[in-house]
């Protein structure tokens, strides 16, 4: 792999970011109206009064809660909005990178990845295959992607470090739509690669 094509750290949006070679990253992205500007307004709000060092925190967990109330049009509840996103993360699967564990949910997905190319360029591959597809077939099924992105600008990364840290991570994608509500385990969740299909 061509060396230059990654960062190292860098800091993007007031977060930063880790883009090596081989790097085991856990990374999740929204849909654009999955947190309505009301919601950041009040999340931006209530971060006022905290010490700065607790901000970033809390603001990921605020954030997490409304994302997990699915909010916004949810189209990757759409079965073939769902398909069509798991394609593009097999595109290139065992070249740019090795897909280790992956959860989609109604208005947000979480990757596990070990990347072997620059993690900017392979999440904007995920956001242009099934974001073309989207806009194109939003009228046909009903999606209700509003004008404009179907994405969120940036996505959320965290750089794996040690083997507790990874199962930490496996565990809360696959344990997301239960916590959610949208099913009873992990195993039942149809797009969850912890999911056990029928016998």
């Amino acid at each position: 792999m061509d060396e230059l094509l990654y960062q190292g750290w860098y800091h993007s949006r007031k977060l930063s970011h880790f883009d090596g070679p081989d790097a085991t990253q856990f990374i999740s992205f929204r849909l654009a109206d999955s947190l309505p500007a009301d919601r950041l307004r009040q999340i931006k709000s209530e971060l006022r009064i905290l010490p700065l060092a607790r901000q970033s925190v809390e603001r990921r967990r605020k954030m997490e809660y409304w994302i997990d109330r699915g909010l916004g049009c949810c189209a990757l509840a759409h079965p073939q909005m769902a398909e069509v996103f798991i394609q593009g993360l097999r595109l290139h699967d065992g070249r740019r990178y090795r897909l280790l564990a992956w959860c989609l949910m109604p208005n947000h997905v979480h990757i596990l990845i070990e990347a072997h190319y620059s993690l900017p360029r392979i999440v904007q591959s995920w956001k242009s295959y099934s974001g073309r597809w989207a806009v194109n077939n939003n009228e046909r099924l009903g999606l209700g992607i509003p004008v404009g992105s179907i994405w969120a600008r940036g996505y959320w990364d965290r750089f794996i470090r040690d083997e507790r840290h990874f199962h930490t991570a496996v565990n809360y994608m696959h344990e997301n739509p239960v916590k959610a509500g949208l099913c009873h385990a992990a195993e039942a969740w149809r797009w969850s690669s912890a999911y056990v299909g029928p016998e």
